[in-house]
C-alpha cells in the first residue's frame, strides 16, 4: 500500500510502489485517439527518441524464407524463392502483398498458428499426476483450433466457444468440441476417497481451468489469488472465486458430441433393436428367477461339513499322496460367483507331512510355477506373474488369468499332504484392506507324471461364500430340461440382437468434459476447502469494475449461463485486457518478443510494454476488423519494420542488443516442430495429407496403473507428418522435439525457452531419425549437380564457387548421405534471418 518507512518519517524520501491498483496500465479502458497511423510510425518515433532507425529492407530470399517460416511452419520451395524473386525484381509491393496473401490462405498456416494457441492453452494428450494415461479422443479439439485459425473465426466467438461452446453451439459438433479447452489440462484422477484429500484434488482440478482461462484470454494471474487476496495486483480473493463459480459444474471425462440429426438416425437405428432386447431379457428373467428360487432354497436346505474359507489363507489337508506336480484350478472368487477374473494369490505352499514338515514349492526349493497371468506391465515383464506364489514372500502377488489354474512343479518327487493358498500381504489379512482378491471356489490337484491327475481336495463341501455363491452352486442340481433349453434359445436370440446392436456405429464420444448442477460457491479461507467463508455468487470480476460493464448471475443460475455470461464480459467491447493479450500475442509470434514480453501476465509482476500506444492501436484495430487475426497479421506483415533487414548494426546493438525498439528483425532459430518438419520436407518425406484425425507417437506407452513413456530410436513413415499432430502426452520425453525445447504441456507455455545445449547437437547428428532423413536427401540428389541441388533443397540459393568445391571434396571422401547428413546439422537450415 505504500505505507511509509517509520524511520524516514518526515523526509522527503520516496516510497516505492510495491503492488498495482485499478490505475495499472493494463486496467485502462483501450486509447481511441493515436498520434499516429501505422505501425511503423509509431516504432519510429520510439527509434527517433535513440537516434535509430530501421535497417535496410531484407533481401527477397530472406524475406520469404522468414514469412514462410512465419505462417505456415515450413520452409518455401526453391521454385517459389526464384518465382518471388523475380516477381519482387518487377514490384516489390505487389509481390510481397500476393506473397503474404497466398500463406495466409494456405492450410498450413492453421498448422503453425495453431500450434502456437495449443502452446497457450496448456493442451496436452494425458491427464499428468503420477498415472499420466493417455487421452485418446481430445484430438478434435486441436483439428477445431487449426480448423478455425484457417477460417479466421473472430476471436470473440472463437473464445467464447472455448468457455461455453457446448452451449452456444449445442448441436454443431465442429463448434461444440471446443469447451474441451476446460479439460484440457492436467487432472489428479487418483480416486482418494478421503474427504480433505477429495475436496482438496476438486480444487486443484478448478484452479487449473481459472489459471488457464485467465491467463490465455486476460493475461492475469488470478490464481494467485486463490488463498489471499492477490499480493501485487488488485485482485482480491472473492474474484478468484467468483471465477471459480462458473466452472463448479464442470468435470474432466468424456461424452457424446454429435448433431440432431446424427443422435436421430442412432435412435432410429437403436430403439427397435432396444425394446427386442428388452423383451428378450425379461422373459429370460422370468425362467432365471425361478431357476435361481429352486436354487436358493436348495442351498438354504444344504447343510455344509466344512465352514467358509478363510480368504486370507486357504488350507486342504488331505491323505499323503506322492506328487511332482499340483494344480489349483480356480472356479470363483469371493467378489464374482461365475468367474475367475480379478483373483489372485500371494503365495501358495506345498507342505509334506512327517515330524519335520517342508514347504516343497519354494523356488529356492527348485520348485517352478506356470498360469496365465490376468495383467501384463510392459515395463515390467515379470510383474504378476505365477513365479511370485513360490517366492517365499507375502507381498507382490500373481494375478489370475485365464486358464484359471496354477500348476506347480516340484524339484522332484515328493509324499505331500497339505496345501496353503495364501492372499496376505505384508500381514494384511482383511479383504477389505487387500488389494488381492481371494478364490473361494477351487479344486486342487495331483500328478506324478503331468498326463494322469488326482483329485485331491476341492471347495464343494465348503459353505459357500455368500448367498449368490450357493445359488451359483446347487444351479446344476436344480436345472430343469425344458426350462434349460427355452434359456439357451433367448441367450443365442440375445446374442444375435446384441451383434446387431454392436454394428451400429456408436456416436462419437469426445474429451470435452462434463457438466452437472453446480455446487455452491464460498470464498475458501487460506485457500483451504475445509474452511469455507462467505459465499459468492457467478459474477464479473471487481479488478475490472472501472472500465468493463460487469454482470451477476443469481447462485442458482445454470450451469450453462455461467460459462456464457463469463465469455461474454471476457469478449465484450469495453474490456481492454482480451483485445490487448490477444493483440500482444500476435506481435510476440511474429517479431519472437511480444510488445509485452509476459504473453499472460500484464500485472505487477509482468513487463511494462515497450511501446503502450502502439499495443492498443493494435488492439483496436483487431476489434475493428471484427475480432479476425488475418488482416492483423497482413497489417504487421506488410510494416517496413517486418520486411527490414536481419543485419546488424553495432552503435544500435549497444543501445538495444535484443532489438526491441525493432532496429532491425530479430533473427531466430526455428522451434521443436519447425526443426522436425524442415528435416521432413528437405528430405522430401513431410506428409501434409491428410490433415487432423487421431495422432502420431514418437513414443512407445506402457500402462501398469501408472503410464511410462520410452522415447523411440526410430520414426518410422507413419510418423512422417507435421509436428502438430504428434500426440504430446504429459511428462514425456521425445527426441528432437524436446530436445529443442518443445516445453512439458503440464503448464501453459505462453512464451517457449529458448537454449543452446550439446545435446541438440549430438542429437540431431546421431538420432536414426536424422540419418534416415540424410538418406532420403541424398536420394533426392539424383543429377548431375549433387551439391547445388542440395542447395536449393536446403537452403533456396545456390552455392558460391568456394562451397560447391568444398561440397564436391567431401561427397567424393565421405558420400553423398554424409554430406546431407551435415547439410540437415547446419545453422543456414536453422535459422531464420
Amino acid at each position: 500500500m505504500g505505507a511509509p518507512d517509520p524511520r524516514l518519517t518526515g523526509t522527503a524520501a520516496a516510497t516505492e510502489v510495491k503492488r498495482a491498483d485499478k490505475t495499472w496500465w493494463s486496467l485502462q479502458p483501450l486509447a481511441k485517439e493515436f498520434k499516429h497511423r501505422s505501425i511503423d510510425a509509431f516504432l519510429e518515433a520510439k527509434l527517433a527518441e535513440k537516434r535509430l532507425g530501421f535497417s535496410p529492407p531484407a533481401e527477397p530470399r530472406a524475406l520469404i524464407r522468414r514469412m514462410s517460416y512465419d505462417l505456415t511452419g515450413l520452409p518455401p520451395s526453391p521454385a517459389e524463392v526464384d518465382a518471388f524473386s523475380a516477381a519482387y525484381s518487377v514490384d516489390s509491393k505487389d509481390a510481397t502483398e500476393a506473397l503474404v496473401d497466398r500463406l495466409l490462405a494456405s492450410p498450413r498456416y492453421g498448422e503453425q498458428w495453431g500450434r502456437h494457441w495449443l502452446d497457450v492453452v496448456r493442451f496436452g494428450e494425458s491427464n499428468g499426476f503420477e498415472r499420466n494415461f493417455i487421452i485418446d479422443d481430445l484430438w478434435p479439439f486441436r483439428d477445431y483450433v487449426i480448423r478455425s485459425l484457417n477460417e479466421d473465426k473472430p476471436m470473440d466467438r472463437f473464445i467464447t466457444e472455448h468457455l461455453a461452446g457446448d452451449v452456444v453451439a449445442a448441436g454443431d459438433p465442429s463448434a461444440e468440441v471446443a469447451s474441451a479447452f476446460l479439460v484440457a489440462g492436467p487432472f489428479d484422477d487418483v480416486g482418494n476417497q478421503d474427504v480433505v484429500a477429495k475436496k482438496n484434488i476438486r480444487a486443484a482440478t478448478l484452479d487449473d481451468m481459472i489459471t488457464a482461462t485467465g491467463g490465455a484470454f486476460l493475461g492475469l494471474t488470478i490464481n494467485c489469488a486463490r488463498c489471499h487476496n492477490h499480493k501485487f495486483d488488485p485482485i482480491p480473493t472473492e474474484d478468484y472465486y467468483r471465477l471459480r463459480a462458473a466452472f463448479e459444474g464442470v468435470t474432466h471425462g468424456r461424452r457424446v458430441v454429435a448433431s440432431k440429426e446424427e443422435r436421430a438416425a442412432y435412435e432410429a437405428a437403436v430403439s427397435p433393436l432396444e425394446a427386442e432386447k428388452g423383451r428378450l431379457t425379461a422373459e429370460k428373467k422370468v425362467l432365471e428367477d425361478a431357476w435361481n428360487k429352486r436354487a436358493r432354497d436348495a442351498w438354504k436346505a444344504k447343510r455344509f461339513p466344512r465352514p467358509k474359507i478363510d480368504p486370507s489363507a486357504i488350507e486342504e489337508t488331505f491323505a499323503p499322496v506322492a506328487a511332482r506336480k499340483v494344480k489349483f484350478l480356480i472356479g470363483a472368487t469371493i467378489k464374482d460367483a461365475s468367474s475367475a477374473k480379478g483373483g489372485g494369490l500371494t503365495e501358495f505352499q506345498i507342505w509334506t507331512g512327517g515330524d519335520t514338515p517342508r514347504n516343497v514349492a519354494l523356488a529356492s526349493a527348485g520348485a517352478v510355477a506356470s498360469g496365465a497371468k490376468g495383467t501384463i506391465a510392459e515395463d515390467f515383464p515379470e510383474a504378476y506373474g505365477p513365479q511370485l506364489c513360490i517366492d517365499g514372500k507375502f507381498r507382490e502377488n500373481w494375478v489370475v488369468g485365464s486358464p484359471a489354474e496354477l500348476v506347480v512343479t516340484l524339484a522332484g518327487e515328493e509324499q505331500i499332504e497339505r496345501i496353503v493358498a495364501s492372499t496376505a500381504v505384508d500381514g494384511v489379512t482383511d479383504q477389505k484392506q487387500s488389494r488381492v482378491v481371494a478364490p473361494c471356489v477351487y479344486e486342487v490337484f495331483v500328478s506324478r507324471d503331468g498326463n494322469t491327475w488326482q483329485k485331491v481336495a476341492s471347495s464343494d463341501d465348503r459353505e459357500p461364500w455368500s448367498e449368490t455363491h450357493g445359488i451359483a452352486m446347487m444351479r446344476a442340481q436344480t436345472r430343469l430340461p425344458e426350462e434349460h433349453e427355452k434359456i439357451l434359445t433367448l441367450a443365442q436370440e440375445l446374442a444375435s440382437v446384441e451383434k446387431r446392436l454392436s454394428a451400429v456405429p456408436k456416436l462419437r464420444e469426445v474429451w470435452v468434459g462434463k457438466h452437472s448442477t453446480p455446487e455452491p460457491t464460498s470464498v475458501h479461507k487460506g485457500g483451504d476447502p475445509m474452511k469455507p467463508g462467505v459465499a459468492v455468487v457467478p459474477s464479473s470480476l471487481s479488478v475490472l469494475d472501472r472500465v468493463t460493464k460487469p454482470y451477476s448471475l443469481p447462485g442458482d443460475a445454470s450451469e450453462g449461463d455461467r460459462r456464457v455470461a463469463l465469455a461474454q464480459w471476457i469478449v465484450a467491447s469495453d474490456n481492454p485486457l482480451t483485445p490487448r493479450v490477444l493483440a500482444n500475442r500476435i506481435w510476440h509470434y511474429h517479431f519472437g518478443t511480444g510488445i509485452v514480453d509476459t504473453p499472460s501476465d500484464f500485472g505487477f509482476m509482468g513487463s511494462r510494454p515497450t511501446h503502450p500506444e502502439l499495443l492498443d492501436y493494435l488492439a483496436q484495430r483487431l476489434m475493428a476488423g471484427g475480432w479476425k487475426l488475418k488482416p492483423l497479421h497482413r497489417e504487421i506483415l506488410l510494416s517496413r519494420a517486418y520486411q527490414q533487414s536481419a543485419s546488424t548494426n553495432p552503435d544500435a546493438l549497444r543501445l538495444d542488443k535484443e532489438a526491441r525498439q525493432l532496429w532491425r528483425f530479430p533473427p531466430r532459430r526455428l522451434r521443436a516442430e519447425e526443426v522436425r518438419d524442415t528435416l521432413l520436407t528437405v528430405a522430401g518425406q513431410l506428409q501434409t495429407e491428410p490433415m487432423g484425425g487421431a495422432g502420431f507417437r514418437l513414443y512407445k506407452h506402457t500402462a501398469n496403473n501408472v503410464s511410462t513413456y520410452f522415447p523411440l530410436d526410430q520414426h518410422g513413415p507413419e510418423t512422417y507428418r507435421r509436428a502438430v499432430y504428434h500426440q504430446n502426452v504429459r511428462a514425456s520425453v521425445v527426441d528432437v522435439l524436446s530436445d529443442f525445447d518443445l516445453p512439458d504441456n503440464a503448464f501453459a507455455a505462453p512464451k517457449r525457452a529458448n537454449t543452446t545445449s550439446p545435446l541438440q547437437a549430438l542429437t540431431l547428428w546421431n538420432h536414426r531419425f536424422t540419418l534416415d532423413m540424410a538418406a532420403a536427401f541424398a536420394k533426392r540428389l539424383s543429377g548431375p549437380a549433387p551439391v547445388a541441388s542440395a542447395y536449393a533443397l536446403a537452403y533456396q540459393r545456390a552455392p558460391s564457387a568456394k562451397e560447391a568445391e568444398a561440397g564436391n571434396r567431401f561427397i567424393a571422401a565421405h558420400g553423398l548421405p554424409a554430406f546431407c547428413r551435415a547439410m540437415l546439422n547446419s545453422n543456414e537450415l536453422l535459422y531464420t534471418d
